[in-house]
Protein backbone atom coordinates (compact mmCIF):
# COMPACT_ATOMS: atom_id res chain seq x y z
CA UNK A 1 0.00 0.00 0.00
CA UNK A 2 1.30 3.42 -0.86
CA UNK A 3 1.79 5.83 1.70
CA UNK A 4 0.09 9.44 1.21
CA UNK A 5 3.51 10.70 0.73
CA UNK A 6 4.15 8.71 -2.06
CA UNK A 7 0.80 8.94 -3.90
CA UNK A 8 1.62 10.56 -7.22
CA UNK A 9 -1.55 12.85 -8.29
CA UNK A 10 -2.33 12.38 -12.02
CA UNK A 11 -1.48 16.17 -12.72
CA UNK A 12 2.21 14.97 -12.12
CA UNK A 13 2.00 13.14 -15.01
CA UNK A 14 2.86 14.86 -18.05
CA UNK A 15 0.50 15.54 -20.86
CA UNK A 16 0.18 13.18 -23.89
CA UNK A 17 -2.03 13.78 -27.26
CA UNK A 18 -2.44 10.68 -29.44
CA UNK A 19 -3.21 13.02 -32.05
CA UNK A 20 0.27 14.67 -31.54
CA UNK A 21 2.04 11.83 -32.51
CA UNK A 22 3.61 11.90 -36.02
CA UNK A 23 6.41 9.77 -36.79
CA UNK A 24 6.50 6.23 -36.11
CA UNK A 25 9.55 4.13 -37.21
CA UNK A 26 9.15 0.99 -38.51
CA UNK A 27 11.90 -1.39 -38.67
CA UNK A 28 12.13 -3.96 -41.33
CA UNK A 29 14.37 -6.84 -41.49
CA UNK A 30 15.57 -8.90 -44.29
CA UNK A 31 13.35 -11.83 -45.28
CA UNK A 32 15.07 -15.33 -44.11
CA UNK A 33 17.90 -16.40 -46.85
CA UNK A 34 16.35 -20.07 -46.68
CA UNK A 35 13.65 -22.15 -45.90
CA UNK A 36 15.23 -23.96 -42.94
CA UNK A 37 15.95 -20.21 -42.03
CA UNK A 38 12.34 -19.38 -41.56
CA UNK A 39 11.87 -22.57 -39.85
CA UNK A 40 14.15 -21.52 -37.46
CA UNK A 41 12.41 -18.03 -36.60
CA UNK A 42 9.05 -19.57 -36.39
CA UNK A 43 10.83 -22.16 -33.87
CA UNK A 44 12.44 -19.28 -32.20
CA UNK A 45 8.63 -17.82 -32.10
CA UNK A 46 7.22 -20.95 -30.62
CA UNK A 47 9.65 -21.78 -28.26
CA UNK A 48 9.27 -18.43 -27.35
CA UNK A 49 5.90 -18.16 -26.73
CA UNK A 50 5.91 -22.12 -24.99
CA UNK A 51 8.25 -20.73 -22.38
CA UNK A 52 6.38 -17.73 -21.61
CA UNK A 53 2.88 -18.41 -21.33
CA UNK A 54 3.03 -22.00 -20.46
CA UNK A 55 0.92 -23.27 -23.89
CA UNK A 56 1.66 -27.07 -24.81
CA UNK A 57 4.27 -27.08 -27.53
CA UNK A 58 1.64 -28.88 -30.33
CA UNK A 59 -0.86 -26.41 -30.04
CA UNK A 60 1.55 -23.57 -30.44
CA UNK A 61 3.03 -25.53 -32.94
CA UNK A 62 -0.08 -25.82 -34.89
CA UNK A 63 -0.94 -22.77 -34.81
CA UNK A 64 2.24 -21.25 -35.80
CA UNK A 65 2.43 -23.61 -38.99
CA UNK A 66 -0.83 -22.36 -39.88
CA UNK A 67 0.15 -18.92 -39.85
CA UNK A 68 3.04 -19.09 -42.10
CA UNK A 69 4.05 -20.82 -45.04
CA UNK A 70 6.62 -23.52 -45.33
CA UNK A 71 7.10 -26.55 -47.46
CA UNK A 72 7.15 -29.78 -46.24
CA UNK A 73 10.56 -30.41 -45.54
CA UNK A 74 10.34 -26.92 -43.60
CA UNK A 75 7.96 -27.76 -41.52
CA UNK A 76 9.52 -31.34 -40.22
CA UNK A 77 12.67 -29.13 -39.55
CA UNK A 78 10.61 -27.04 -37.61
CA UNK A 79 9.15 -30.15 -35.98
CA UNK A 80 12.10 -30.97 -35.05
CA UNK A 81 13.83 -28.54 -33.58
CA UNK A 82 10.53 -27.49 -31.31
CA UNK A 83 10.64 -31.15 -30.05
CA UNK A 84 14.05 -31.17 -29.49
CA UNK A 85 14.58 -28.45 -27.85
CA UNK A 86 11.95 -28.81 -25.84
CA UNK A 87 13.03 -32.80 -25.12
CA UNK A 88 16.57 -31.67 -24.29
CA UNK A 89 16.00 -28.35 -22.24
CA UNK A 90 17.71 -29.12 -19.06
CA UNK A 91 20.83 -30.33 -20.87
CA UNK A 92 20.95 -26.88 -22.91
CA UNK A 93 20.01 -25.32 -19.62
CA UNK A 94 23.20 -26.77 -17.79
CA UNK A 95 25.35 -25.92 -20.54
CA UNK A 96 24.24 -22.80 -20.86
CA UNK A 97 24.59 -22.40 -17.48
CA UNK A 98 28.30 -24.11 -17.73
CA UNK A 99 29.43 -20.92 -20.36
CA UNK A 100 27.30 -18.14 -19.34
CA UNK A 101 28.94 -18.26 -15.83
CA UNK A 102 27.90 -14.30 -15.64
CA UNK A 103 24.34 -14.90 -16.33
CA UNK A 104 22.06 -16.88 -14.25
CA UNK A 105 19.45 -19.15 -16.68
CA UNK A 106 16.60 -17.75 -15.55
CA UNK A 107 17.88 -14.13 -15.85
CA UNK A 108 19.20 -14.18 -19.42
CA UNK A 109 16.32 -12.20 -21.68
CA UNK A 110 13.77 -15.19 -22.75
CA UNK A 111 14.68 -14.33 -26.02
CA UNK A 112 17.96 -14.98 -25.87
CA UNK A 113 17.65 -17.63 -23.57
CA UNK A 114 15.78 -19.62 -26.47
CA UNK A 115 18.03 -18.77 -29.39
CA UNK A 116 20.98 -20.63 -27.22
CA UNK A 117 19.21 -23.57 -26.88
CA UNK A 118 18.06 -23.62 -30.43
CA UNK A 119 21.14 -23.39 -31.80
CA UNK A 120 22.96 -25.43 -29.16
CA UNK A 121 20.58 -27.98 -30.17
CA UNK A 122 21.34 -28.01 -33.37
CA UNK A 123 24.88 -28.24 -32.49
CA UNK A 124 25.15 -30.60 -29.67
CA UNK A 125 22.14 -32.91 -30.49
CA UNK A 126 21.58 -32.94 -34.13
CA UNK A 127 24.59 -32.26 -35.47
CA UNK A 128 23.59 -32.15 -38.76
CA UNK A 129 23.74 -28.52 -39.73
CA UNK A 130 27.64 -26.74 -39.64
CA UNK A 131 28.58 -25.01 -36.79
CA UNK A 132 29.51 -21.80 -38.71
CA UNK A 133 25.79 -22.18 -40.38
CA UNK A 134 24.65 -22.55 -36.91
CA UNK A 135 26.21 -19.72 -35.24
CA UNK A 136 25.27 -17.47 -37.94
CA UNK A 137 21.81 -18.33 -37.68
CA UNK A 138 22.26 -17.45 -34.40
CA UNK A 139 23.43 -14.01 -34.40
CA UNK A 140 20.87 -13.51 -37.21
CA UNK A 141 17.85 -14.72 -34.86
CA UNK A 142 19.43 -12.33 -32.34
CA UNK A 143 19.66 -9.52 -34.52
CA UNK A 144 15.99 -9.96 -36.02
CA UNK A 145 14.77 -10.21 -32.20
CA UNK A 146 16.73 -9.21 -29.49
CA UNK A 147 18.63 -6.41 -28.85
CA UNK A 148 21.83 -5.01 -29.49
CA UNK A 149 24.19 -6.22 -27.44
CA UNK A 150 22.28 -9.94 -27.72
CA UNK A 151 23.91 -10.56 -30.92
CA UNK A 152 27.54 -10.28 -29.38
CA UNK A 153 26.01 -12.67 -26.07
CA UNK A 154 24.84 -15.46 -28.27
CA UNK A 155 28.32 -15.21 -30.52
CA UNK A 156 30.43 -15.29 -27.22
CA UNK A 157 28.62 -18.16 -25.71
CA UNK A 158 27.94 -20.15 -28.54
CA UNK A 159 32.23 -19.63 -29.58
CA UNK A 160 32.91 -20.88 -26.29
CA UNK A 161 30.85 -23.95 -26.16
CA UNK A 162 32.51 -24.59 -29.69
CA UNK A 163 36.38 -23.61 -28.87
CA UNK A 164 35.63 -26.37 -25.63
CA UNK A 165 35.41 -29.19 -27.11
CA UNK A 166 36.71 -31.75 -24.19
CA UNK A 167 34.77 -29.65 -21.70
CA UNK A 168 31.40 -30.00 -23.71
CA UNK A 169 32.16 -33.89 -23.81
CA UNK A 170 32.74 -33.82 -19.76
CA UNK A 171 29.38 -31.97 -19.74
CA UNK A 172 27.29 -34.23 -21.88
CA UNK A 173 29.03 -37.40 -20.02
CA UNK A 174 27.83 -35.98 -16.58
CA UNK A 175 24.39 -35.53 -17.73
CA UNK A 176 23.86 -38.34 -20.22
Amino acid sequence: MWSKDKQSNVSDFPEFDPEEVVEIEEIEHDPPATERSLARRASLQILYEIDSSGHLPGMVMSNRIKAIELDGDAVRYLRMLVEGTVKHRQLLDTIIRHYATEWPVEQIALIDRNILRLALFELVIDRSVPVAVVIDEAVALARVFSSESAMSFVNGVLGRIVRDEEGLKKILEAVL
